[in-house]
């Protein structure tokens, strides 16, 4: 009998533990799962469609600027254009692109060769959650 015991208490540690191992990995993918981390291509998503959630979620004061022949302009929420367009829809037949992942960071840039326009963004991950926090937009 106490073998029984035993062998059912094991069994049902494992279920336990394995259960449990399982639900969390589910729960992973939730912005809002208390501790877990936002998922970037969510984010990113509603990044570009959300004007409010845009500007809720940049570092201000953010860091670079916006050059064109006659100003250099600091960026602030009160001149801030809303970024519309993913990396992943901009038209590469007419503009360069490059981005770049990884933990805790995506980076992208869109330039015109031999135009004197580019654009730099970066992307962190901060208590869980993802920023804007540089924004270089040149335009000669």
């Amino acid at each position: 009998m106490k073998r029984t015991n035993t062998f059912t208490t094991v069994i049902l540690l494992v279920v336990l533990v394995v259960g449990g191992c399982r639900s969390t990995k589910e729960a992973s993918g939730s912005a809002d799962a208390g501790l877990l981390t936002e998922n970037f291509d969510r984010f990113y998503d509603r990044f570009h469609a959300d004007s409010s959630f845009q500007v809720s979620r940049i570092s201000f004061p953010l860091r670079g600027y916006s050059a064109d022949s006659d100003t250099v302009t600091q960026w602030t929420p009160e001149n801030w254009p809303m970024m519309k367009t993913r990396i992943y829809d901009v038209d590469t037949t007419i503009y360069k692109v490059s981005f770049k992942r990884s933990p805790g960071v995506f980076e992208q840039k869109v330039w015109l060769e031999r135009s004197g326009f580019s654009s730099e963004s970066r992307f962190e991950l901060k208590r869980r959650k993802w920023y804007l926090v540089y924004v270089l937009d040149i335009n000669l």
